[in-house]
């Protein structure tokens, strides 16, 4: 609430800034305001708006617009948390509101079919508030005159004998909140404090009528209330709440006892169907609603009855199968147990603070102190005069107490959590009126839950009991040495069962029953419980699983600083594990703890924690993070670490559970690495037992079996730990370790295949033999081409972690083989995209290896370096720029996607490589070690010597590859590619030079722009630009068709957009820019259509994008230009549609054929005839649009066919039913082809001739689909 005020105020108070003129600000004055302008300022700021709706429903005395009410019912869910906020206007919200409901009820009267039209919307606003903000809070603003009591009974009677008609409604009638409003009317107006038979006017005149006798106005209300108790809804509940204040009123003796018999009999007869479900409940929750209000001295006389009822049915079978019901039964035991004992303030309990705030802020801290002293004096006097004290106090606790108590214990061990929380209040409700000595027994019994052998619900109904107990001061402080260690014990409570483990919600109570400690004692009496308690806390705090656990700790701890005085370093630790920073995981592991641990007293209690329950833990992410949490911790204090932690990790590497040796292995490596990056140095010893560690594994085969794959990844890690410490290894460990990782590099999992920067670490201290350098080399160029595509992966990655001196003399090869791996396999089965990946990634590597500045060169002459470079040029580039094409999909998706993103960063790094050659020029020669390659380079010198390294036509290949990216439909790779570009133009230490049309491009890509290009809107106008630069644009036409004949709408939206703008050019020669623009993308569109022929990946959507700019008349005005294009597209239509099952493609197709033959040019005769062929196809949908172009075709060209014949060729479109039979189909079709004067036989061999006369000179394998027979062929004929 505090916060939220505190949000408006300085809402408020912007808003006055900003509305009112400098110089006439008017500061609020709180106190001389009026309350509802103070009320408007810091609660409800839709008053106005409220105020207004609820005076114009006044004002009519009914709901005129049904849209008000859900206007008023939305503002209040808003403050469905913070109903206290609405409090304040209630009384200007109900009043007015229940008066027009008494007002209208008095008027129309209870016959009256109007009266419930009226009464519904204003009920539904009513109940809107009862759920907000309570019933208690409501229902004091309610009317309750002596005789408005007959009137409610009169509205409740209508109410309960009309129901909707229909039961299947979207938005409430109103009939069930109209009939909780009135039950709770009635609950209000039944506690007048006159006779009911007084008030009732049908006994009125009645002489002889028994005043112990329910008058009928009770026995209405009594069954109503009996009928609403089998309700399912929240009738049940208010009607059992009026039942408890009808029934406990003095003149109420015979009803009441009528209404406990009528309770046994459905208790007794309780059957487990659908209906005595509900009226068990009922019943249930009316009786304890009934022993929570009523008077002791006439529940006595009913208690025993009840406890029968209660004790049976919470030992059946319906009870156990229904939670809700044994929480009433909880409810209802409690109170029975209450009503027997006298109400009673235990002189023994604990007394903590002084309540009063005033008392408080007075108090100075003297007087605290002695205050404190003297609470300890008496308590202190209370243990000495125990036993006078239990002797004075000495009671008679009736027998069924006994029983009532060991039904609550039972309560606390429930499978239901709402069920124990009704247990522990009971429990602390009832032991405040037993003396000392039984309180002692309860605590006893409730620590007797959290043995071993009791299951998670125990500890947490425990906990709870705990809880109540030490808030209403029944747990002394002398008890809390018994308690603090089953709570220490419960803030770790975490059970393994299965897969998973259970324990989070005794955790959470055990930092609830923290919580309630800092409330109920005095410092003085909590000292050393704190210091026990705080590191257990913030144990949980940082490193629990849950979020909620951790938050929970965390408050606990907040609390306790905030009320228990100064704690060490409290409020720099409740600053940093704040409730937002505890919400995520890693912070609160790597940032949080790490942060706490500073403070000594935390350290150790958290390295335990860590060290004993997380590396072991059973989620392997949570084993992970833990080995780098305590690794976080080592700078701290090294030497802890180095001696005693590792000591304790390093046996646990060969544990029996996976769990634990896989946190072990891991946590050992990350310990080593943050040693050495603290400069602390590890004994002899230590280092032996890490150098066996790995050898130890493998001799134990932990490879094998469960968790192998996960071992083996916690391996990895711990080769790559030791690996950058350079721990001193033997010559044997060395190769042992540089085995297992080439093992590791033919596993198939990605994490395991991570070792592989690992093997240029490892080899040159196992082979420091330059004669090994080639064998090792070749190893893993062979397994390149392995069948297993594990093994192509995992050498692709070595190949990449190579060391200079492994390359040096096979460089060429090594770059071949690797160019060769990242192309698409012809092999079907053995293609795999990850394997490309890590082609392309180690390609990247070993090219940026090889052209690493050295001192010395390590290349034999300078022929060979300009070799290097050049085949960089010629190989690598063309071999990337070619990955930026692969497109392979499997049942996973576009996977290509992954080896074109490699490739981008590839393209951009090899790029810089170049250039920044090409600014330096080749060195000289120098001398070094001989190459087996030298006669090969010389000649590739000769020739390319006085070429540059990145010469224009790179350059425009690059860019045109990278904005064709940059307008394609995937988002990820569309913002990769814009700011690869973007740095190549902008990258201020290596220029990019012989870019054409640099000037535009940097005005299309500024510098400053960075998350826009994830905005299709704000991308594609820029990259469509380059369309009018020949150089550019079929490249990025490629990509921006698969945008615009694609399926995403709003990518479709916005590319359609950029391009028709681009084409609708504006400005001074209008039509001269638009007749270039269309002449480009014309010619541009037909080279899509002939370099993609046969691919439907592009093809589709190049056909959606001309059927969309035909659709927008571009291409079809300009005479000569509308010839050439069209004619292009009918001759890709010929091949692209031949014996086509795609649909989409065969619906464009025939929609591009009905738009070139609408035109007036001597082509539409050439569509048409295509036109018709499809109305014999044998796909019956494609008949139906074809049959659909050629109606529209005739409708805008007449001249196809003779007038005299255009009529009834319409009516033959029209009326044949082309889905139907093909053979009727092919009939109606040879009748058009008459009516345009074809014959269908002379037809075919006329374009059979045609084609064979007019044809070019073909090879012997000439394409077959290049002739009209073929399509004829095709559309089935």
């Amino acid at each position: 609430m505090a916060s939220r005020a505190t949000e408006e105020i300085s809402t408020t108070s912007t808003e006055t800034t900003s509305d009112t003129p400098i110089g006439s600000i008017e500061e609020h004055d709180d106190e001389t305001d009026t309350k509802e302008r103070v009320l408007q300022r810091y609660f409800v700021q839709e008053w106005k708006l409220l105020k207004s709706l609820l005076d114009r429903i006044v004002s009519n005395a009914r709901v005129t617009d049904p849209s008000a009410v859900n206007k008023i019912r939305s503002v209040f869910d808003k403050y469905q948390e913070q109903g206290q906020l609405l409090e304040p206007y209630l009384e200007t919200i109900i009043s007015p509101i229940m008066l027009v409901v008494r007002s209208k009820t008095v008027e129309l009267g209870s016959a009256s079919d109007e009266l419930l039209d009226i009464i519904k919307p204003l009920c539904i606003i009513i109940y809107s508030l009862v759920t907000v903000c309570g019933y208690k809070a409501v229902i004091k603003f309610f009317p309750h005159q002596v005789s408005d009591l007959e009137l409610a009974v009169s509205l409740l009677e209508k109410c309960h004998y009309t129901t909707t008609a229909t039961t299947l409604r979207q938005e409430s009638t109103g009939e069930m909140e109209a009939k909780c409003v009135v039950l709770l009317w009635l609950s209000i107006l039944v506690l007048v404090p006159f006779d009911i038979s007084s008030v009732d006017t049908s006994v009125a005149n009645v002489s002889c009528f028994n005043g112990l006798e329910p008058s009928p106005l009770v026995l209405k209300i009594m069954e109503f209330s009996k009928d609403y108790l089998s309700n399912a809804g929240p009738m049940r509940s208010i009607a059992g709440l009026l039942l408890s204040k009808l029934l406990t009123r003095p003149d109420m003796p015979k009803a009441f006892i009528s209404f406990i018999e009528w309770t046994h009999e459905v208790v007794s007869s309780a059957a487990d169907d659908f209906m005595d479900r509900f009226r068990l409940l009922g019943v249930v929750e009316a009786l304890a609603a009934i022993f929570k209000a009523g008077a002791r001295k006439s529940l006595l006389d009913v208690v025993p009855l009840s406890w029968v009822d209660t004790s049976t049915l919470i030992k059946s079978s319906i009870a156990s199968r229904n939670p809700l019901l044994r929480k009433f039964l909880m409810k209802l035991t409690q109170r029975i147990g209450l009503t027997c004992l006298p109400h009673r303030s235990p002189t023994w309990s604990y007394v903590g603070r002084t309540s009063l705030l005033r008392e408080n802020i007075s108090m100075t801290l003297i007087d605290r102190n002695k205050q404190c002293t003297s609470d300890l004096d008496a308590n202190a006097l209370i243990e000495h005069k125990g036993p006078a004290i239990l002797q004075e106090e000495d009671m008679e606790v009736p027998e069924i107490i006994e029983e009532i108590i060991e039904l609550l214990l039972s309560g606390l061990r429930d499978t239901d959590t709402v069920v124990r929380w009704s247990a522990a209040k009971g429990i602390g409700r009832i032991t405040s009126r037993l003396t000392s000595s039984l309180s002692d027994e309860v605590l006893s019994s409730v620590l007797e839950l959290f043995s071993p052998g009791e299951g998670d619900g125990s500890w947490h109904g425990g906990c709870l009991a705990l809880a109540e107990l030490a808030r209403r001061g029944l747990l002394l402080p002398a008890s809390l040495p018994k308690v603090v260690p089953v709570i220490v014990k419960a803030l770790h409570y975490d059970v393994r069962r299965g897969p998973h483990s259970v324990g989070s919600h005794v955790r959470d109570a055990a930092a609830y029953v923290c919580w309630a400690f800092a409330r109920a004692y005095n410092f003085s009496d909590m000292k050393n419980i704190l210091e026990q308690l705080a590191p257990h806390l913030l144990s949980v705090a940082c490193y629990d699983r849950e979020v909620n656990c951790r938050r929970a700790a965390s408050a606990a701890f907040q609390e306790n600083v905030g009320r228990q005085g100064t704690f060490p370093h409290g409020i720099d630790i409740v600053n940093t594990a704040d409730y937002f920073s505890l919400s995520s995981r890693v912070n609160s592991y790597l940032s949080v703890a790490v942060h706490i641990a500073q403070y000594k007293q935390y350290l150790y209690p958290f390295a335990e924690e860590l060290l004993y329950n997380k590396i072991g833990h059973w989620e392997k992410s949570l084993r992970e993070l833990a080995a780098e949490a305590l690794s976080a911790l080592v700078k701290y204090d090294p030497g802890y670490f180095a001696d005693f932690v590792l000591e304790k990790v390093i046996p646990c590497t060969l544990s029996s559970d996976l769990c634990m040796r896989h946190g072990a292995t891991i946590a050992v490596g990350e310990l080593v690495l943050a040693l050495h990056t603290c400069g602390s140095t590890l004994s002899t010893d230590k280092q032996k037992s890490l150098a066996g560690v790995v050898p130890a594994i493998e001799r134990a085969r932990l490879y094998r079996g469960k968790g192998g794959e996960i071992m083996r990844a916690a391996v990895s890690r711990f080769i790559s730990c030791i690996s950058v410490t350079h721990l001193p290894l033997p010559e044997k460990i060395k190769r042992n370790l540089l085995d297992t990782l080439l093992d590791n590099l033919r596993h198939p999992n990605a994490q395991i295949q991570a070792c592989a920067p690992l093997i240029g670490i490892l080899s040159p201290l196992v082979h420091a033999n330059p004669d090994c350098f080639n064998n090792i080399t070749s190893k893993y160029l062979k397994l390149l081409e392995d069948p297993n595509v594990a093994g192509r992966r995992g050498s692709a990655l070595a190949i990449g972690a190579l060391p200079l001196e492994f390359l040096v003399t096979k460089w060429k090869f090594v770059l071949l083989k690797l160019c060769g791996a990242c192309t698409i396999e012809d092999n079907p089965d053995e293609r795999d995209a990850e394997a490309r990946v890590n082609a392309v990634r180690g390609l990247v590597s070993v090219c940026e290896t090889l052209a690493k500045p050295v001192t010395v060169s390590i290349f034999s002459s300078v022929n060979e370096d300009v070799a290097l470079y050049q085949m960089l040029k010629d190989e690598v580039m063309h071999t990337l720029l070619k990955a930026l094409n692969d497109y392979s999909v499997d049942n996973r998706g576009d996977v290509g996607s992954w080896v074109r993103e490699a490739a981008l960063h590839g393209l951009e790094r090899c790029t810089y490589i170049l250039c920044e050659k090409e600014s330096l020029g080749l060195p000289g020669q120098i001398s070094g070690a001989k190459s087996e390659m030298e006669p090969f380079h010389s000649a590739m010198v000769e020739t390319n010597q006085r070429l540059p390294l990145f010469d224009a036509s790179l350059a425009t290949n690059l860019v045109g590859s990278l904005t064709k990216q940059s307008v394609e439909k995937m988002d990820k790779i569309r913002i990769l590619a814009a700011k690869v570009l973007q740095r190549i133009l902008y990258n201020g230490n290596i220029f990019v030079p012989c870019i054409p049309y640099r000037e535009k491009l940097e005005e299309i890509i500024p510098c400053d722009v960075d998350s826009e290009w994830a905005v299709p809107t704000f991308s594609y106008p820029r990259f469509v630009q380059l369309l009018q630069f020949s150089c550019y644009s079929r490249n990025v036409l490629s990509g921006l068709v698969i945008s615009v004949g694609g399926l995403q709408d709003s990518l479709k939206k916005a590319s359609i957009m950029a391009l028709l703008q681009y084409l609708e050019v504006t400005g001074d020669g209008e039509q001269e820019k638009r007749r270039s623009r269309e002449n480009l993308l014309g010619t541009d569109l037909l080279w899509v259509l002939q370099e993609y022929k046969r691919c439907d990946r592009v093809i589709v959507p190049t056909l959606k994008t001309i059927e969309v700019l035909f659709s927008k008349k571009f291409f079809l005005n300009v005479e000569i230009l509308t010839h050439e294009f069209c004619t292009g597209v009918l001759g890709s239509l010929v091949t692209e549609l031949k014996s086509s099952k795609d649909f989409t493609k065969l619906y464009s197709g025939i929609s591009i054929l009905g738009y070139i033959a609408s035109i007036p040019d001597q082509l539409n005769a050439r569509a048409f005839l295509q036109l018709l062929f499809f109305l014999g196809h044998r796909y019956p949908k494609i008949r139906k649009a074809g049959a659909d172009q050629v109606y529209l075709v005739l409708l805008q060209n007449g001249d196809i066919i003779a007038e005299d014949k255009l009529d009834q060729a319409l009516e033959i479109l029209s009326e044949t039913c082309w889905e139907g039979d093909i053979g009727e189909a092919k009939q109606k079709r040879s009748q058009l082809y008459q009516m345009a004067g074809l014959e269908e036989q002379t037809l075919l061999k006329a374009v059979d001739g045609k084609s064979k006369a007019n044809g070019e000179q073909r090879a012997s394998a000439s394409d077959e689909n290049e002739s009209y027979s073929a399509l004829v062929g095709s559309s089935g004929f």
